[in-house]
């Protein structure tokens, strides 16, 4: 049997086009016209004998081929860069304090940490998972060198990633926790808590009466409360356990914003080993924003994803 060999370039590619949402965005990320990205497309699916691609609607949806293709790609893309990573990054230590929100913490922190970890070992990372408000106060303090923060973008060291959109949310199965006529029950963080005020004031904007039933200082206490039926709660679709599902006008409810994602680091001058986190780990939040709210490769520009500038 003939090996194939697949042009990384043309992967890279592939994985931008289903990450950006278009061959168009994808071409002027490369810097190719587009012509030239749908041509790269072409030939790949002619070498792989098989349709990457068919029309859905307006836009495009990957075939079976196409999803295995893709797959594969991201792992052989993440195996190249972190060779390249590890060769050019063999000497850096040091320390990493960061601190990111609970909905980061099973969704994005364990790959982010394990492709750090090898490519720069000597490098001990020391992640804190917390409400925002609490680990800008540490940050500010000097007790963390990095946070990745929800709702705090008016900060003058906030350096965004992109918006993702604030969701109701209820238990999956069950009765309503609620009847028409009724206060909403909320589950809620402590105050002051940005997801707490964003709830209550959509609430008050469509005259809707509420109380609070349930407080925490966790999101996990805020997910079992709302999967026990003791209320609802207002929060990212990321990490949404299945025990739990999005809610929404047909529930009765409001509709909300977006809510910006930034990088914070007090206006202080990062260690190379910190800024080297920060590229790690904005990757894999772009690479997994999609998938983890569920969006299809023509919906993919809703979510406005930022490149970290270089400082």
């Amino acid at each position: 049997m003939v090996t194939l060999n697949l042009d990384m370039d043309v992967l890279r590619t592939l994985v931008m086009a289903q990450r950006l949402g278009g061959f168009n965005r994808a071409a002027e990320q490369v810097g190719r016209s587009q012509s030239a990205v749908s041509q790269q497309i072409h030939k790949l699916e002619a070498r792989i004998g098989q349709p990457l691609f068919r029309k859905q609607g307006r836009g495009l949806e990957l075939t079976e081929a196409g999803e295995v293709v893709l797959a594969y790609a991201r792992r052989i893309l993440d195996l190249n860069d972190e060779a390249v990573t590890a060769v050019r990054g063999a000497a850096v230590d040091g320390v990493v304090r960061f601190g990111l929100s609970a909905d980061f913490a099973e969704t994005g922190l364990p790959s982010a940490l394990g492709r750090f970890n090898r490519a720069h070992p000597n490098v001990r990372v020391e992640a804190t998972v917390d409400r925002n408000l609490i680990l800008l106060e540490r940050l500010d303090r000097g007790q963390l060198d990095l946070v990745l923060s929800i709702g705090q973008g008016a900060r003058a060291d906030a350096r965004r990633v992109g918006t993702v959109p604030m969701v109701w949310i209820g238990r999956a199965q069950g009765e309503p926790v609620w009847q028409a006529g009724q206060p909403v029950p909320l589950a809620l963080y402590e105050a002051p808590c940005f997801c707490r005020t964003a709830a209550i004031e959509a609430l008050d904007r469509a005259g809707i009466p509420w109380r609070v039933t349930f407080t925490s200082p966790s999101l996990n206490g805020l997910f079992a409360a709302a999967a026990a039926g003791l209320g609802i709660t207002l929060r990212t679709p990321m990490g949404l356990p299945a025990t739990l599902a999005q809610l929404g006008s047909r529930d009765g409810l409001p509709p909300l914003g977006d809510v910006e994602l930034c990088w914070h680091d007090a206006g202080r001058p990062v260690a190379p080993a910190v800024e080297r986190f920060r590229e790690i780990m904005h990757e894999v939040v772009e690479a997994s924003l999609p998938a983890i709210l569920g969006a299809k490769l023509e919906d993919l520009h809703r979510f406005s994803v930022s490149t970290v500038p270089a400082k």
